[in-house]
């Protein structure tokens, strides 16, 4: 099972940090966020990696190589300028395979453990498994409900659903109809949660939206923190 990492845009929030380092590159715990990843995919099996790029995309393709130093294979997908989520995704179908792959956010950092999906593909007519998380202080209401039986539902405009943690298992065939360009993941998962297409899980643990210098700074904070015996 191959595993993407979305590492193409800019980072506007996080200027002027991201105006000469793109946001995965930046740092917590003295590590970038993109090598937390690596690390917890290689650690959970994963052995084929895709990252797409495109925002000072060479800084990050000197930083992770072919990924033989996690014992891992990298290939990337290049996009001339950000394609946003679905775009770059639908952009590295080719490398991905024909196969369910699993998609994380570069600009997230998460405990989540990567092994409980390796291998998993969601079952028919479901195409997509995205993981959720509690909402953080600056997206109070959430994205989604989860509802029984796993399934996930639009959030009703009085309700509080859950957020998209940034981790998900997709097969080719949640992007089929969609043509080349710029899209959001959003519109696509807005049309595919009422069919009854996308499952879900709830992770308790630990998650981070690294979206502006704040957040990464209280991140790198608490990964030190709590390394220091």
């Amino acid at each position: 099972m191959k595993a993407m990492i979305l590492a193409a845009g800019v980072g506007e929030r996080m200027r002027p940090l991201t105006d000469r380092t793109p946001k995965p590159l930046l740092q917590v715990a003295g590590v970038p966020l993109i090598g937390h990843h690596i690390e917890h995919l290689a650690g959970a099996g994963f052995r084929e990696l895709v990252i797409n790029v495109s925002h000072l995309a060479q800084q990050i393709v000197d930083y992770c190589g072919d990924g033989s130093r996690w014992g891992v294979s990298i290939r990337y997908s290049r996009e001339d300028t950000p394609l946003e989520t679905a775009g770059g995704i639908h952009r590295a179908l080719p490398l991905l395979g024909e196969g369910a792959f699993l998609v994380v956010n570069g600009d997230v950092w998460i405990d989540y453990p990567f092994a409980r999906l390796l291998g998993y593909c969601p079952a028919p007519p479901r195409t997509a498994h995205l993981v959720m998380v509690g909402n953080p202080p600056h997206h109070p209401a959430g994205d989604f409900q989860l509802a029984e039986g796993g399934l996930l539902q639009l959030r009703s405009p009085q309700a509080v659903g859950c957020t998209y943690a940034g981790v998900g298992v997709f097969t080719p065939a949640f992007f089929a109809g969609m043509g080349a360009g710029k899209l959001a993941l959003r519109p696509l998962l807005d049309a595919a949660i009422p069919a009854g297409l996308v499952s879900a899980e709830f992770h308790p643990g630990q998650w981070q939206d690294v979206g502006t210098p704040q957040r990464l700074a209280d991140l790198d904070a608490a990964l030190r923190e709590a390394r220091v015996p």
